[in-house]
């Protein structure tokens, strides 16, 4: 295994289970189970995922550890609120017992709960009782006609994007600070603003794409880190509809609202014209979507900030979801934060954490051999944890985007990745990873954004 320079301690996933299915192979039938759960959400949608295990009071702890691993991470895949779980009464329990509010993973349910507005629900059934999977497609985006604006709410910068009939004719970056603000007008007023300014580029607006960290349904806000700060009261009052109000605020027109990982994937879908893309945008935090091999979403969370990429018990730990090993301590702005550090460097006092990526890419543009390591080992975090994601995903082509990608440091980090994956799994090696060009790993994914509403007739 290739270990990260600045962060020896990195046990990847993939290779927890290589280890896992190893031992489990080797111990006696008696000592082996099968292991079936399924992650419900809404419409009756869900994901059906089975292993072999072992048996109850056969290696408990680390049956556990897995089992508990395995379902955190199909459950930010999908999205769900209820899981159905057989084989192993003692995994079971332990499980219903880590997902209520007293539990380890009380951050999961609550966040589940407040997503689909059900009661988060872990129950046991027999092998027989495991739905069959049944799957969703919808199709995403693409649309090019008429005068569009796609907004990019990153957690850093807001990026706009004015498209007339595909042809993107502006576009700005400004820099803003939402998720340190309390007060949700601050926020309505900086997106209000970067609409107002892309409509003055056009002759009028048709539509509006949003493009947005977090969890969306019906252009709803349900969840998402960008409003961190603001009280649940408010949260209610004044943040659940604000795209929605914008949009009539902007003259009533079309609008809709994806996620910032699926917009990732459709950029690339689009310029690749191919499915089967999955989309990683290193910035603020980690986000991740997908496009399927029809062109369409799977209707999947695919918030895989919160899913575990580090097998370490040790690892950072994210200070929203109070897990460790998460992504977002690995693609994004905290992963390069961390190793810096990890190396032995200190950043200026009261500097905000996009100050300090800007700090380590200023260096790394000078080949700084620090800089250029911490890229190497986000390369190395990349390579390991593709081949987990192709667990739940089927993918052709890899999308990376983001503040993170850009300048010398993304392509060192595509090309470690690249290297170490053919290096491990050979079978990966073909696989298609890209970094779009500078600008557009920026503000592609206003673009594409403005694309997401269907053609005004």
């Amino acid at each position: 295994m290739t270990v990260p320079a600045l962060d020896k301690e990195f046990q990847p996933m993939i290779k927890a289970l290589e280890s896992f299915d190893a031992k489990v192979r080797a111990a006696k039938a008696a000592d082996r189970t099968e292991i079936a759960f399924a992650v419900e959400r809404s419409g009756g949608y869900n994901y059906v995922y089975r292993y072999t295990a072992f048996a109850d009071g056969v290696e408990d702890e680390l049956n556990y550890r897995i089992a508990e691993r395995l379902v955190k991470s199909v459950l930010w895949v999908v999205g769900g609120y209820k899981i159905y779980f057989s084989g192993s009464r003692r995994i079971y329990e332990r499980l219903k017992a880590a997902y209520t509010p007293e539990g380890a993973r009380a951050f999961d349910a609550d966040f589940m709960s407040g997503v689909y507005e059900k009661p988060f629900e872990v129950v046991f059934v027999s092998p027989e009782e495991i739905p069959v999977q049944k799957n969703n497609s919808v199709r995403a985006g693409g649309f090019l006609k008429g005068c569009r604006i796609g907004f990019d709410a990153g957690g850093s910068d807001r990026k706009v994007s004015a498209v007339v009939d595909g042809e993107v004719v502006y576009s700005e970056e400004v820099v803003w600070h939402p998720k340190t603000t309390e007060d949700p007008t601050y926020h309505y007023n900086e997106i209000l603003t970067a609409m107002k300014t892309a409509a003055s580029k056009m002759p009028r607006v048709d539509c509006i794409g949003v493009s947005s960290a977090g969890v969306y349904v019906d252009n709803k806000i349900m969840v998402a880190s960008l409003f961190l700060k603001v009280d649940k009261q408010k949260y209610g009052d004044y943040v659940k509809n604000m795209y929605i109000n914008i949009a009539k605020e902007m003259g009533n027109v079309p609008l809709e609202v994806a996620n910032d990982g699926d917009v990732t994937a459709l950029a690339g879908s689009m310029d690749l014209n191919d499915g089967r893309v999955l989309g990683i945008a290193m910035g603020t935090s980690e986000a991740v979507g997908y496009i399927n091999k029809d062109g369409g979403l799977n209707g999947w969370l695919s918030e895989l900030a919160f899913a575990p990429v580090d097998f370490n018990e040790n690892a950072m730990r994210d200070e929203w979801s109070g897990d460790v090993g998460v992504g977002c301590k690995y693609f994004s702005q905290d992963a390069v934060i961390k190793l810096a550090e990890k190396g032995g460097y200190t950043f200026k006092e009261g500097s905000t954490p996009a100050e300090k990526l800007k700090e380590i890419q200023a260096l790394m543009e000078k080949d700084d051999p620090l800089a250029a390591q911490i890229y190497r080992d986000i390369g190395v975090y990349l390579a390991y944890t593709i081949p987990f994601y192709a667990k739940f995903y089927d993918i052709r082509h890899v999308l990376l985007l983001g503040r993170v990608t850009g300048g010398k440091g993304g392509n060192i980090l595509l090309e470690t990745c690249k290297k170490v994956l053919a290096e491990e799994y050979p079978s990966f090696a073909a696989l298609d990873i890209s970094l779009p060009d500078e600008k557009n790993r920026r503000v592609g994914q206003s673009i594409a954004a403005a694309s997401l509403p269907r053609d005004v007739e």
